[in-house]
């Protein structure tokens, strides 16, 4: 059975990938000439900078079709793969702090590194020889559990899950200075820090907008970018997010991704709630036995639960600890009011007073601005709160999650749901 679902599953990641791969080809612009949206000005100021996706795209697919040609994880049993998946993330790990080490070695001068150079290319070598089989475990893994919660098409999951575990482009957002909303991302290449503070006060002073350049976790191109890390939970989390993302392309919620900010952040929080629940059960299913694994999950979220979990009376005598979400949440409130107001200047001063006060709490943002809010307020949680300050979205997502009857039944309905007040009103329905 397992050799025939192989098979099955061979043919249809090829179609997916020549599929998607074919539909990308109609999305990607091409060269146009300048012209005078503030879009088209965006691009022209980051042309040099813009990330290449069909470089990237044509090395991906070839390398996952001769996955889906031999498929080595057929004959291995589940806990040695498991046991592949912890040691090879143990190795990502040790590469990651070895180039650390590196990089503060040459910033200081240091000299007679060849040792140190050599130790990280051979462990850089085989990181990346291991790197495709661990893509493939962790895919079936995924799989499994989608399967299970009844995601198939003709018995197998579909689309099915690819995804490269790789190095990601960084995200430019830009979004208006008098309100906060996500009007244009592009992606680019990694960019050293003088060159992003560069381009982000040239896009500030030229469009009077606000821009930030930020990281990325996932990107759902087909077969999707997924940052390599070694943190499992968070990996199989963003692989099963970016499988979200690839399924909601067959239905209004995925079709509409690009046309609103609020299809967007529907789209962004639906795809992060899943991601997270089939995260979670992939790891409790196949990483039990791995206490290094267990432990870094996160506590469940108390919004997801249907029975009301127990909170504790703080000591009034004891300091409280100091809650970065809750200011974050603060902040936003407060800088949308005052946007309301037309106060520009005013809310960009208070934003960049509360990143200071985050910083001498240990929690440090480069930047924060409207653009900030922008983006990461579109990955809200299912209490609310935090980048999405009073944005409903977040907490109604997570209202239908916790009434629907499965996991199924919930994404069936969200992919559906492409604006605020449809999931308003689907909320108003519930008993």
């Amino acid at each position: 059975m397992r050799r025939f679902r192989a098979v099955v599953s061979k043919i249809l990641i090829r179609l997916a990938l020549l599929t998607f791969a074919a539909a990308f080809a109609f999305i990607v612009p091409g060269d146009t000439p300048p012209a005078n949206t503030r879009s088209d000005r965006v691009l022209g100021y980051a042309k040099d900078a813009l990330y290449n996706y069909v470089a990237w795209l044509v090395g991906a697919i070839g390398a996952k079709l001769g996955q889906a040609h031999a498929d080595p994880t057929i004959f291995m049993p589940e806990s040695a793969r498991s046991a592949f998946v912890v040691e090879h993330l143990a190795r990502v790990a040790e590469l990651q702090t070895l180039n650390s080490d590196l990089e503060r070695a040459l910033s200081n001068g240091a000299a007679h590194l060849t040792a140190l150079i050599a130790r990280r290319d051979a462990l850089a070598a085989q990181v990346a020889r291991e790197t495709p089989l661990a893509e493939a475990i962790i895919e079936s893994q995924v799989a499994a559990v989608l399967r299970e919660e009844g995601f198939t098409l003709f018995g197998e999951v579909f689309p099915p899950v690819s995804a490269r575990f790789t190095a990601l482009p960084a995200l430019l957002v830009i979004s208006p200075r008098d309100r906060i909303v996500r009007e244009l991302t592009v992606n680019l290449n990694h960019l050293p820090p003088e060159a992003i503070s560069a381009l982000e006060a040239r896009l500030e002073a030229e469009l009077d907008v606000s821009a930030l350049i930020t990281p990325i976790g996932g990107l759902a191109l087909f077969p999707s970018m997924v940052i390599q890390t070694w943190h499992a939970p968070f990996l199989i989390e963003t692989v099963a997010h970016e499988w979200a993302h690839h399924y909601l392309l067959f239905f209004p919620l995925g079709w509409d991704y690009a046309s609103t900010s609020e299809t967007w952040i529907i789209n962004e929080t639906t795809a992060s709630l899943f991601g997270k629940e089939v995260g979670r059960k992939v790891v409790e299913r196949y990483y039990s036995a791995f206490p290094q694994v267990l432990r870094l999950l996160p506590p469940m979220d108390a919004a997801l639960s249907a029975t009301p979990m127990p909170t504790a009376t703080p000591d009034p005598r004891l300091p409280r600890p100091f809650d970065a979400a809750a200011v974050l949440d603060a902040t936003r409130r407060r800088v949308d009011a005052l946007l309301a107001e037309g106060q520009i200047a005013e809310a960009e001063a208070f934003m960049e007073a509360q990143r200071k006060l985050l910083a001498q709490n240990g929690y440090f943002y480069r930047r924060i601005n409207q653009a900030f809010f922008a983006f990461y307020g579109g990955y809200q949680s299912p209490s609310g709160g935090g980048a999405g300050g009073a944005d409903p979205i977040g907490p109604s997502v997570a209202a239908l999650r916790r009434h629907a009857p499965s996991l199924r039944a919930w994404l069936e309905q969200m992919r559906f749901l492409t604006t605020r007040q449809a999931l308003l009103d689907a909320c108003a329905r519930l008993p």
